[in-house]
């Protein structure tokens, strides 16, 4: 990523335009927020298009399409989805008629290969890790929904993938890694106002897709009619077949252990990224159940509490994070949090986003240090310190944080283009998710876990030291373990 910073902005940041200063002769003003989209837009088109072959194409992986549409840079040439006659693969369809369309990603790999740059996984968690080796496999640039993958072994086959293929470019789907609190948390981080953290409180207390299951179940649910055009079988992927039911498509999947990651994985990503990063985390030691309500071994708990350990990192110290979810399954609250404000780049799909009247404080998360507290939303929102009183003291210390330069869509088109790097590059998106997938682990046990760093294995339990790997992969898709 450049670090420029354009005349433009120098003279926004310095208040020189502000205050009409010459130079030159000409009075000059900061470019406005209309200009300055219609000057990004130019220089956007002067670079060309990225094609794309797209993997997912209704409810979440359309909103994502969306976004890459408003980037003026990627020309989508052929799209893959099993459930074609569904309303947002319809919608997809129909907004890119050149693009062919395929049911099997592999076959439009192997008729379309030569024909596309980049790949959009848009898939259910546990799909991703298919696409985005075969991808790898073939040379082509990677753009994949969070979480990476649903276990801890395939993020680190996707991990070494992207590390023997350095030329490719691969982004992690937490948009707000690119987003406003990116920036400000590295600027922080780098002048020393977040330093020496010790606990970090991450939350989201919003209802779930499998609140109001029955967590008394003792099988998985009975058979229903396939959705006519599915490809029900191949939407298993590698996974093991289960029999159709509705609250596994569309969505439901995320509620279940056998194909999603739960409120951990979905939310993780937008919650403790910048954290994970800039604090530099890696994996934890420990990982520890505190509560968990409504726990069964087929779907997610009604509310979680789980603690993770990391130790120190050069001179920062040892901290811990616990996880919060659930219904009222709040972290203590400090004196003088405030309100908690979201991102603007939060998703509304299917009811899923956060709405503020729905919960007592917003997603986000509450992180200690020796000195001060912060506070930060999700997704690209910032984070602040609290007190108010302690956040105006602070105000005359604060760094000028630069502006973003492209949104999290943007910067994966313009690190293909060779203009940009990428943000959020398995490298950095890929520990991040295997720190979900040991605690989605310690959820499924319902049991403490001892990680051992150096190897990666668990060395306290060997039921959660198998389930590293989980269970083989389905008959016919073996090849994928191998690339």
């Amino acid at each position: 990523m450049s670090d420029k910073i354009s005349r433009g902005d120098f003279l926004k940041k310095s208040g020189l335009a502000a205050a009409g200063v010459m130079m030159g002769g000409l009075a000059s003003a900061a470019p406005t927020a209309e200009q300055q989209a219609k000057d990004k837009k130019a220089r956007f088109a002067k670079l060309g298009k990225v094609n794309i072959a797209w993997v997912g194409l209704a409810n979440r992986g359309r909103e994502v399409m969306r976004e890459f549409e408003k980037t003026g840079m990627a020309n989508i040439v052929a799209m893959c989805d099993v459930d074609l006659k569904s309303k947002g693969s319809q919608e997809s369809i129909a907004a890119h008629p050149k693009a062919k369309v395929y049911t099997d990603f592999r076959k439009m790999f192997d008729e379309m290969g030569s024909k596309f740059e980049a790949v959009v996984v848009e898939t259910p968690d546990f799909s991703h890790f298919p696409c985005v080796m075969l991808a790898l496999n073939q040379g082509k640039h990677v753009y994949v929904e969070k979480p990476m993958g649903r276990t801890f072994y395939e993020c680190e086959l996707m991990i070494e993938a992207a590390k023997r293929n350095p030329h490719l470019v691969t982004q992690g789907g937490n948009q707000g890694h690119s987003d406003a609190n990116y920036y400000q948390f590295k600027a922080w981080t780098e002048a020393g106002i977040i330093k020496n953290v010790t606990h970090v409180d991450a939350h989201m207390n919003n209802s779930r897709r499998w609140h109001g299951y029955d967590v008394n179940i003792d099988r998985f649910p009975q058979a229903e009619p396939i959705p006519d055009g599915m490809d029900w079988d191949l939407w298993h992927t590698t996974q093991q077949f289960h029999e159709f039911n509705s609250k596994y498509h569309p969505g439901n999947w995320r509620s279940w252990y056998d194909f999603g990651m739960g409120a951990l994985g979905d939310w993780g990503a937008h919650l403790i990224d910048t954290i994970h990063e800039f604090l530099n985390l890696g994996l934890p030691y420990e990982i520890t159940p505190v509560k968990f309500e409504g726990w069964n071994t087929y779907f997610f708990p009604m509310s979680s509490t789980i603690n993770f350990k990391f130790p120190r990192r050069g001179d920062m110290p040892a901290m811990d994070i616990t996880w919060w979810d659930g219904i009222g399954n709040y972290p203590p609250i400090p004196e003088g949090y405030g309100e908690s404000k979201m991102g603007a780049d939060v998703p509304t799909i299917g009811g899923q986003a956060a709405a503020a009247s729905a919960v007592k404080i917003n997603p986000g998360t509450i992180m200690y240090s020796d000195e001060l507290i912060f506070k930060r939303g999700s997704h690209g929102a910032t984070t602040s310190i609290i007190p108010e009183s302690k956040a105006r003291e602070m105000a005359s210390r604060l760094p000028v944080v630069p502006e973003p330069t492209s949104n999290h869509y943007e910067n994966f088109l313009l690190a293909v283009m060779g203009e940009e790097k990428a943000h959020s590059p398995f490298e950095v998106f890929g520990p991040l998710c295997q720190v979900f997938c040991l605690g989605v682990m310690a959820q499924r046990l319902n049991e403490k876990i001892i990680f051992d760093r150096e190897t990666k294995r668990i060395v306290n339990n060997r039921f959660a030291d198998a389930m590293l790997t989980n269970t083989p992969p389905r008959k016919g898709w073996e090849e994928f373990y191998k690339m």
